[in-house]
């Protein structure tokens, strides 16, 4: 837990950012966790997990933007990846992830509704070119409005998917209230900051929430995102799926690129419809330490992709 805390205190640190972009073990880890930071980079990754018969969700990095100006910017770079998609005819085999934050949520009394014109732009594109969108979940302040913007953008929309993380209490109520007929629910442990007003924090707790959650999901007529890469929640989520009569399609195990691709591949073997969970771009720090502090084990990793033993 105090690693967690380093790592998630760190994410926000402008002096250490400048400091990782120039470090050999960062440049390591990211190309373990990050496909490039080009288009180009990361349409070769999805067509290579698309062989193996994997599904991919592609995060174009970015968070917090501080001007409108910035949120279009990113805006039409997810609409450039959608198109780029389609002409690659990789649009079955993949979708997009995006942070609220990225495309103008933060943004003062007018973050919201600017943000969610700008998701609107996405999702359009992504109809267009024939596959969905996954909006992301970011730190406890931003959930009500997030959930709100899905509420409304679903009405056009009603594929676009939305995250619960299982570390906040209010979880418990939102995966009762999100899990509509049809509704894609991606859900998750969570890494961001910890206040024991809003969150479980403890392992123990964390892991009884998420199943918790994944019980109400199984057991509705929404479609259930499973990500995490925990042995015992995949083994729980497959028990939960029979027990409901969901078919391999009727659900999907979801993971980051880089964690555990043996267990990725090994489930795809075995009929699993499994998707992972794809970052690109240049702004990956936050994300990357993030990652970290949910899963401290991903160090390790690390260094041995750095040693070239992955």
């Amino acid at each position: 837990m105090v690693l967690r805390q380093a790592l998630l205190s760190a994410s926000g640190s402008r002096r250490l950012r400048a400091f990782a972009a120039n470090s050999p073990f960062a440049r390591g880890v990211v190309d373990r966790f990050v496909a490039g930071e080009e288009v180009d980079t990361v349409i070769a990754v999805v067509a290579s997990l698309a062989q193996e018969g994997l599904f991919a969700s592609v995060d174009h990095l970015g968070e917090d933007t501080t001007h409108p100006r910035q949120a279009a910017q990113i805006t039409e770079a997810y609409i450039g990846l959608l198109r780029r998609l389609s002409e690659e005819g990789l649009s079955s085999a993949a979708e997009v992830s995006v942070k609220p934050s990225a495309v103008g949520l933060g943004l003062g009394a007018d973050g919201e509704e600017l943000a969610t014109a700008n998701v609107a732009r996405i999702c359009a594109a992504a109809r267009e070119a024939g596959t969905t969108v996954t909006l992301d979940m970011e730190g406890p302040e931003s959930v009500s409005a997030t959930l709100r913007m899905v509420r409304v953008l679903r009405a056009d929309f009603p594929w676009l998917g939305c995250v619960l993380q299982s570390y906040l209490r209010r979880t418990d109520d939102d995966a009762v209230a999100m899990a509509t007929p049809g509704a894609r629910i991606r859900l998750c442990k969570g890494a961001y900051a910890l206040d024991p007003a809003v969150a479980h924090t403890s392992h123990r707790e964390v892991d009884a929430a998420f199943v918790r959650a994944l019980r109400t999901l199984m057991q509705s007529s929404a479609f259930p995102m499973v990500a995490t890469h925990d042995p015992r929640l995949i083994e729980i989520a497959g028990t939960l799926a029979a027990l409901n009569r969901r078919s391999a399609d009727d659900f999907e195990y979801q993971m980051l690129y880089g964690a555990r691709p043996e267990e990725q591949r090994r489930l795809a073997g075995m009929g699993a419809r499994v998707r992972v969970y794809v970052p690109y771009g240049r702004d990956w720090y936050g994300y990357l330490l993030r990652r970290l502090a949910e899963r401290p084990a991903n160090l390790v990793f690390a260094a041995r992709a750095i040693a070239g033993r992955r």
